[in-house]
C-alpha cells in the first residue's frame, strides 16, 4: 500500500512538472498575439499618442475648443470604479456598436484601455470599418495616474490615483494587491 502511494505520488509530480515545462508552448496565445499584431498594424504609427498628446487633447474637448470623441474601452467595472472626467464609455466587446452611434467616417475618435492591448483591437476595428481620424491613446489609464492627471467615479469625485499596481502576484503587508477586474478573487 505504502509502495502504491510513493508509485502514485512519482506520477502525480511527473505529470505536473511535464505541464508546467510545457506550459508556455501555447498554440492559442501565439496566435492572438498575430491577431491583435493584425489590428495594430491597421492604426497608423502617428496615431499613436502619448499622455501628454492625449491631455492637450481632452482640455480642448473639455473647454469646448475641439469636437472629438473620448471614448473608454475598458470594462463597465473597470469604468465605474474610475475613469477620465467628460469622456464616454464603450466596452471593447461592444465595438460593433460605434458605427450606429458616430456615423461620420471622418470624426475624431481616440479610444485607451488600461495599457493599450484594447484599445488597439478596437482601433483597428474601426479603421477595418472605414473611419479615418481614430487615434489611440496608447499609456492608458495607467500613463494618465502615472502623470498625475485625476480621475473621477459617482462615489468619490475627482480623485488623483498616486499608486497604480502592475502586478497581480504583488504584496503588500502581506495581502495580495489586485488590479480592477471584472471578475473578483474573493
Amino acid at each position: 500500500m505504502k509502495r502504491l502511494f510513493v508509485i502514485m505520488l512519482v506520477l502525480f509530480f511527473g505529470a505536473l512538472g511535464t505541464g508546467l515545462a510545457t506550459a508556455g508552448d501555447n498554440p492559442l496565445e501565439d496566435a492572438e498575439k498575430a491577431v491583435h499584431k493584425g489590428f495594430a498594424d491597421a492604426i497608423p504609427p502617428d496615431k499613436i499618442i502619448t499622455v501628454d498628446q492625449f491631455y492637450k487633447v481632452w482640455e480642448e474637448v473639455m473647454a469646448g475648443k475641439r469636437n472629438a470623441y473620448l471614448i473608454d474601452v475598458r470594462t463597465h467595472p473597470e469604468f465605474y470604479a474610475f475613469h477620465i472626467e467628460g469622456t464616454d464609455h464603450i466596452h471593447a466587446g461592444h465595438v460593433y456598436t460605434i458605427p450606429k452611434k458616430i456615423k461620420d467616417p471622418n470624426a475624431e475618435i481616440y479610444i485607451w484601455c488600461r495599457t493599450s492591448h484594447r484599445a488597439k483591437y478596437v482601433a483597428g476595428f474601426l479603421y477595418k470599418y472605414g473611419y479615418k481620424n481614430v487615434w489611440v491613446f496608447g499609456e492608458g489609464v495607467v500613463g494618465w495616474a502615472k502623470a498625475g492627471h485625476p480621475f473621477v467615479n459617482q462615489f468619490a469625485g475627482k480623485f488623483k490615483i498616486t499608486e497604480y499596481y502592475q502586478n497581480f502576484d504583488e504584496m503588500k503587508d502581506g495581502k495580495p494587491i489586485w488590479r480592477i477586474r471584472e471578475f473578483h478573487p474573493y
